[in-house]
Order: structure tokens, then C-alpha cells, then sequence
């Protein structure tokens, strides 16, 4: 039986879909642990199998995860005189797989519900198809809301976290900057951010590494004859 669980295409799809999450919040800058980035598929099946079925039960799924110190720098702004101490905007998020085949407007004000309830500062819900369009359009303005999370809501279809592209070789290294460190690349080269060539933030990597309207990425590319090279991109 637990061969046949293991051998089961949805387990090993979900399987897949769970690391890469995982990932992408490590990418991100939260602390991760080690062994749920590599957990096999065995103990995958063995954590998150239902009984009696070959099915994953996304209702286990779900994982918290705490920004780190080298995050919660990159989310604060430097200090000012009438800001002394400015607080990072980030903070602890909660990933949920939804098992719902259509993801609506109740579902997504359920999941933001919970995040609230729960103090989550944000929140990423993972799904099997695509979000209705109603549920779009309160996703948009999610950030907006006063009974929202703080930090909004993201969600994926699981079909886009299959793999993870960062790790195609073709894909080049994004790393983001502090708002000290975009501060500085401006006064370096004597730029306004909006000099900076662009990245739409629903590119496959922004969307990855949950960048935000306004942050500048470094990416970090190889050359024959540099060896790599770095250019910037504003985010928009």
C-alpha cells in the first residue's frame, strides 16, 4: 500500500509542489529548516498521505515561517530623526494549500480571515486552478483592506511551483537590496529610481521572490569575459 501511495502521480505532484514552496519561502529570506526543504517523498507520503487513499490531504499541509535577520534588515527603512526606530514590513507568514478545486471570493476572504485571526503578517495560498475573477479583484486590493493582513495575500496555482525556475540555468541569480543599499546604487550613479531599467512584479522570479512595487533587485548575470556582471531592476 504505501508503495502504491508512493508511486501515485498526485502524491509525487504534490510532493514536488511542497519542496518548492519550501524553497521559495528560504529564497525569500525566511528561516527554513534544512529537512523540510529535502524531506523524500516517503516521509512526504507518510506526513500528508490520507488513510485508505492515494490522495495528499492539503489540509496538513499548510507551514508558518519566520523572516530572518538578514530579511527583517532588507524590509526596514534606515533611520531618520522623526523615525529613530522604524519597524521591518514583514513579518511571520502562513502558507495554506487550499483543496478546493475553484478558489472564490469565500475562500479567499476565509483565508484572510484566518491570517487576522491568527496575526500573521501575510499570507500565500496555494491552489489547484485559478483564482475566480471576483477573487482577483479582492486579491488586488487586499493590502487596502482594514480587516486584511498587513503585508496582503499572494497565491500560486500549483501547477507554476512544479519546479522551481530559479534553479534553471538560464535563469540568473536576483538578489534584492535593502532600502539602504537601492539608496546608495542611486547616489552612486546619480539616479532616480525610475532612471532604472523595470520588472514588472508578476514576472515568473518577482512573483518567485515576492518582490514589491518599489524595490530595486540586483541580478547577477555570467560573462565570457567578466566573468558575471550585475545590473538592476525597479520594481513596478
Amino acid at each position: 500500500m504505501d508503495s502504491d501511495r508512493r508511486d501515485n502521480p498526485a502524491m509525487i505532484r504534490m510532493w514536488r509542489i511542497y519542496r518548492t514552496a519550501k524553497e521559495m519561502c528560504m529564497d525569500r529570506g525566511y528561516q527554513m529548516l534544512e529537512e523540510d526543504i529535502n524531506i523524500s517523498l516517503a516521509e512526504f507520503v507518510d506526513r500528508f498521505g490520507k488513510e485508505g487513499d492515494h490522495e495528499p490531504d492539503r489540509s496538513r499541509m499548510g507551514f508558518s515561517a519566520k523572516p530572518s535577520e538578514a530579511m527583517l534588515i532588507k524590509y526596514t527603512d534606515p533611520p531618520t530623526p522623526k523615525v529613530p526606530n522604524p519597524q521591518p514590513q514583514i513579518g511571520e507568514i502562513w502558507i495554506d494549500f487550499s483543496g478546493d478545486e475553484n478558489v472564490g471570493l469565500k475562500q479567499l476572504r476565509d483565508f484572510m480571515q484566518h491570517l487576522v485571526s491568527t496575526s500573521y503578517y501575510s499570507g500565500i495560498l496555494i491552489t489547484p486552478k485559478p483564482i475566480t475573477g471576483m477573487a482577483l479583484r479582492l486579491l488586488r486590493g487586499s493590502t487596502q483592506f482594514e480587516d486584511g493582513p498587513r503585508g496582503g495575500v499572494e497565491t500560486f496555482e500549483e501547477q507554476h511551483l512544479l519546479v522551481n525556475i530559479t534553479k534553471h540555468e538560464l535563469v540568473p541569480k536576483h538578489v534584492l537590496l535593502s532600502k539602504e543599499e537601492k539608496a546608495q546604487l542611486l547616489e552612486r550613479y546619480r539616479l532616480k529610481e525610475t532612471q532604472l531599467p523595470r520588472i514588472q512584479v508578476t514576472d515568473p522570479v518577482a512573483k518567485y521572490l515576492g518582490l514589491r512595487r518599489g524595490q530595486v533587485v540586483k541580478i547577477i548575470r555570467r560573462s565570457e569575459t567578466a566573468g558575471r556582471y550585475a545590473s538592476y531592476r525597479w520594481a513596478i
